[in-house]
């Protein structure tokens, strides 16, 4: 009985401390309401790369720093730092983070090779947290947001995993700066000059007066001494000069890490000196095969300097987004003129065989621009055709594409003129193809917007396009691809086939019926 009163009572305990337990995890549940849920990209090279040990760690950057000066450098806004073990490119990094001790940089944007991992594009790191033995670094919550603002950012998970060059940062920005900053931390794969240019105009929309850039980058690797001296020497002075061109030769990990810097740079007038270049070799003394490595300064005479530069530079950057869509608004003149001329087009060419001399006075008519043009009767298709590519004006595009929807669609007989009077004409112009960039095809579902985005698909020698119209008819994303992908004579699943790639445009369209 004693037993039986005893295990009684220890449940009953249990019970009780279960019940407060649950209420503390609702409470918990509550106050964390609203806020992002932590996810932490744990160290992949504490105790390997760098000492484990935070007071160790400590130790070691407080050394580094002791033989380096600060220098007069203005307002410091980028840096490229190498990223091997501390050991043999800590005391060259450490010219460079000496500068920033105790300066007020809130925001640092990283930009890392990709070592292990092949990709196209920049993968932003979806964590919350990057955690090393000096504590947590918050990621900024402007990351994710870049991924709706180019396709040439997306999420790649496999890109962070094992990859140090953003993360052997980490301590040097924790020692100069304390635990007051944010990151946003990009892993950079393989880009085409037109994305690194994009890359640099996006990042430049995220810069305000406290922010850093860090390239991560080492510089030749395994020559023997002499070659490689000879070989960074040269790289770097491209660097320097803010030779794109030239710097496109050079032998560095951080390849376009250090392109976007140069570009941003570039844009903002930013002026260059190099703080410290060494190799392996000189920590070593093993000389026979080495690896580079360089501190590189970019910065402003002042802080007013750069930040004039940074505004007028914005302003006109937003400018040109700008007028690039007005490009696409026309006024009511321009669409109705559009609309007559392919109708005088179809009629001169039914009744006298004849292409119409089309003249335009408009100058934004005799831009280039992907142009269809559709005709329906009894609101359904009659005849469907135009470039994607802007490789016409948009008049003559107009023009010859009214030809062909009305005379060369495969899919109907041509027109007859009694049919004249019952179709309803409707134009498209297009923006410039876009490549959507994915870490897998069930990402495709999640970028593409139904009822804006026109959709390319290209597999295997094929191609096959929807402008946005056709998702009033199949509103469906999955079922939309896989139409697209029959279109093209190809299976319905080709969208998710390794090797498939999709592109998205944006139109502005306009029909007959808007100005009856």
């Amino acid at each position: 009985m004693v037993i039986a009163a005893i295990i009684f009572l220890l449940g009953v305990v249990i019970l009780i401390n279960t019940f407060q337990i649950s209420k503390k995890s609702e409470k918990f549940k509550e106050s964390k309401k609203g806020k992002r849920e932590m996810k932490i990209r744990k160290s992949i090279i504490a105790g390997s790369w760098y000492p484990g040990n935070a007071s160790e760690l400590k130790e070691m950057l407080k050394e580094f720093y002791s033989n380096v000066n600060e220098q007069s450098l203005g307002y410091l806004v980028g840096l490229v730092e190498p990223h091997a073990g501390y050991i043999y490119s800590g005391q060259v990094a450490a010219y460079g983070y000496r500068q920033i001790k105790n300066k007020n940089y809130k925001k640092v944007i990283i930009l890392g090779p990709s070592h292990r991992h092949s990709f196209y594009g920049i993968s932003i790191a979806n964590y919350t947290h990057f955690e090393t033995p000096l504590g947590l670094v918050k990621v900024s919550e402007e990351t994710k947001k870049l991924l709706d603002e180019s396709g040439i950012f997306l999420d790649e998970p496999l890109a962070h995993l094992q990859e140090h060059s953003v993360e052997i940062q980490l301590p040097f920005l924790q020692y100069s700066l304390g635990n007051d900053f944010e990151i946003i931390p990009l892993v950079v794969g393989s880009l085409t000059d037109k994305d690194v240019e994009e890359a640099a105009n996006i990042l430049i929309s995220h810069m305000d007066g406290n922010t850093l850039i860090i390239a991560s980058s080492d510089l030749s690797h395994y020559h023997d001494y002499n070659t490689a001296v000879s070989l960074d020497k040269r790289c770097i002075d491209s660097i320097l000069r803010l030779d794109y061109q030239e710097a496109k030769k050079c032998e560095m990990c951080g390849y376009y890490p250090v392109l976007i810097l140069m570009k941003i740079a570039e844009k903002l007038d930013l002026k260059t000196k190099l703080l410290r270049y060494a190799n392996s070799g000189d920590v070593t003394g093993d000389k026979s095969g080495v690896v580079g490595y360089a501190a590189i300064a970019f910065y402003a005479p002042s802080k007013e300097n750069f930040l004039e530069a940074l505004k007028n530079l914005k302003i006109s950057l937003e400018k040109e987004q700008k007028e690039e869509e007005e490009e696409l608004e026309l006024t009511p003149e321009e669409k109705k003129f559009l609309l007559k001329l392919a109708r005088d087009t179809i009629a001169t060419y039914l009744k006298e065989g004849k292409i119409l001399d089309a003249k335009v006075s408009s100058e934004k008519l005799k831009k280039k621009r992907g142009v269809f043009v559709t005709l329906e009767k009894n609101h359904e298709l009659r005849g469907c055709i135009g470039y994607i590519e802007p490789i016409k004006p948009i008049y003559i595009a107009v023009r010859d594409n009214a030809i062909n929807a009305a005379f060369h669609d495969s899919r109907f007989p041509p027109l007859r003129e009694e049919e004249l009077d019952d179709i309803e004409i409707e134009i498209s112009i297009l923006t410039k193809p876009e490549l959507i960039k994915v870490s897998s095809p069930d990402e495709y579902l999640e970028k593409i917007k139904p009822g804006v985005d026109g959709i390319i698909i290209k597999y295997a020698g094929r191609s096959a396009t929807y402008l946005p119209q056709v998702w009033e008819k199949i509103p469906d994303k999955e079922m939309f691809l896989s139409s697209l992908c029959n279109k093209a004579f190809l299976p319905g699943d080709c969208w998710k086939r390794e090797g498939a790639e999709i592109y998205r445009y944006r139109v502005v369209s306009f029909k007959e019926s808007e100005f009856e």
